[in-house]
C-alpha cells in the first residue's frame, strides 16, 4: 500500500456544500468563527440559549438560528436533528461556549464549580456526543473544541482554578475522542486562545493593572482579535487539516513559553 501524500492549496479551505453548527457562535469567538466558516462557504447554523442574540447572529451572516442550551443534552440532540433533516448530514461541529470565573478557590461554592464544570466540560462532552452520533451515521465529520491556553499554564494575577480544570479537560477529552472516533472518520481537534478581546474578558480587561500584567506576560504584548482565533478554527475544519486529529493548536501570542 502506497501512502497518498496531501498537498493542498486554497482550496482545500473551502467548505462550500458543507453543513457547520456553531454552539456558542453569536458572540465573541464563536461568532468570528461562524463569520469564518459562512466566508468559506458553509451552511452555517448558529446555536445558544439567548434566542434573541442568536437570530440578529444569524441574519447578520446569512447562518440560521437555532436555540439549545448545553446543560440540556435533549435539546443539543434536537438542534442536530434538525440539521440532518434540512442538510442529510452534519459535516462540521465547533463547540464554543462557555463560561469564567475568577475567584479564589476557597470562596467558590458548590453552586459556582458545578456551573463552570458542566457548562466548559460538560456542555462539550454532551454537544461531541450527539455530533458524533450524526456523523457515525454519515460516515464521518469533523469536531473542534475551543479549549484555553488556561488549560496549560496557571494564570496570574486572577485566581482562576476551576475554569483551568474545565479546560485542561476539554484539551484531553477532545485526544481521547480523536483515538475513539478515527475509524469512524471523524476528526477531533481543539484550539486554546490566549487572552482575546470578547465580552468574557471585558471585564479584567477594564482593569488597568490586570491588562498591563497580560500585556507584559504576553511575549506580542497585547490580547488577541476573535478573527485570529477563528483562523485556526477554519484550517481544523476544513481539508487543508486532514492529517490532523488530537491536535490543540495554542494560540496565546507566546503567554505558555515564559
Amino acid at each position: 500500500m502506497t501512502d497518498t501524500i496531501f498537498r493542498p492549496g486554497p482550496e482545500a479551505f473551502s467548505l462550500t456544500g458543507r453543513s457547520a453548527l456553531v454552539i456558542g457562535g453569536a458572540t465573541g469567538i464563536g461568532y468570528a468563527v461562524s463569520e469564518s466558516l459562512v466566508a468559506a462557504g458553509a451552511r452555517a447554523y448558529i446555536a445558544g440559549r439567548r434566542q434573541d442574540v442568536g437570530r440578529a447572529a444569524a441574519a447578520e451572516l446569512g447562518a440560521t438560528a437555532l436555540t439549545l442550551d448545553v446543560l440540556d443534552g435533549d435539546s443539543i440532540d434536537a438542534a442536530v436533528a434538525r440539521i440532518v433533516d434540512e442538510t442529510g448530514r452534519l459535516d462540521v461541529a465547533v463547540n464554543c461556549a462557555g463560561t469564567g470565573l475568577n475567584k479564589p478557590t476557597v470562596e467558590t461554592t458548590d453552586a459556582e464549580f458545578d456551573t463552570v464544570v458542566q457548562t466548559n466540560f460538560g456542555g462539550v462532552f454532551r454537544s461531541c456526543r450527539a455530533e458524533a452520533r450524526a456523523m457515525i451515521a454519515a460516515g464521518g465529520g469533523i469536531i473542534v473544541n475551543i479549549a484555553s491556553m488556561s488549560a496549560h499554564v496557571v494564570n496570574h494575577p486572577q485566581r482562576q482554578a476551576i475554569y483551568n480544570a474545565s479546560k485542561a479537560a476539554i484539551v484531553h477529552y477532545t485526544r481521547s475522542l480523536a483515538v475513539e472516533w478515527a475509524t469512524d472518520g471523524i476528526r477531533v481537534n481543539s484550539v486554546s486562545p490566549g487572552y482575546t478581546a470578547t465580552a468574557l474578558t471585558a471585564v479584567s480587561r477594564s482593569m488597568p493593572e490586570r491588562l498591563a500584567s497580560w500585556h507584559e506576560r504576553t511575549p506580542l504584548g497585547r490580547v488577541a482579535d476573535p478573527a485570529e482565533i477563528a483562523s485556526a478554527v477554519l484550517f481544523l475544519a476544513s481539508d487543508a487539516s486532514t492529517f490532523a486529529t488530537g491536535t490543540d493548536i495554542v494560540l496565546d501570542g507566546g503567554y505558555s513559553l515564559w
